[in-house]
């Protein structure tokens, strides 16, 4: 459904030096750097980071969460200490099961240096 996510930054060697800790976790190779953009290509998609090209300052989506998926609970948990670790605050619970009616997740939750809201997320069986 997808092509890509992109959100914005107001540091972009700040945000690259994150997300190629954050993502690492995930198997994700560093970023690439295009211009006023990082890219983080993979065979399931692609995320970047943008400073805005309005020239305006950037700020986190009110409600927007981005969802990476980890391989199982022990990466999310990687996933969480690299984040908070590198620059981002943990938000929500603290990293965890969560059931709803459509399944059981494992979930870890963070904000970034720029305050946009991600997750880390295993689905169980």
């Amino acid at each position: 459904m997808f092509s890509h996510v992109m959100i914005g930054t107001n540091d972009l060697e700040k945000a690259k030096s994150f997300y190629d800790a954050l993502l690492g976790t995930l198997g994700v190779p560093p970023g690439r750097v295009d211009r006023h953009r990082v890219f983080y290509r993979t065979a399931t998609g692609v995320f970047s980071v943008s400073k805005p090209i309005d020239g305006k300052p950037a700020t986190p989506a009110n409600g927007g969460t981005i969802g990476f998926v980890a391989t199982s609970p022990e990466q999310a948990d990687a996933w969480h200490a690299t984040g908070i670790a590198n620059g981002a605050t943990t938000c929500e619970d603290p990293p965890g099961v969560r059931e709803i009616p459509v399944g059981k997740f494992y979930l870890a939750y963070l904000r970034d240096p720029d305050g946009n809201k991600l997750c880390a997320l295993h689905r169980m069986g």
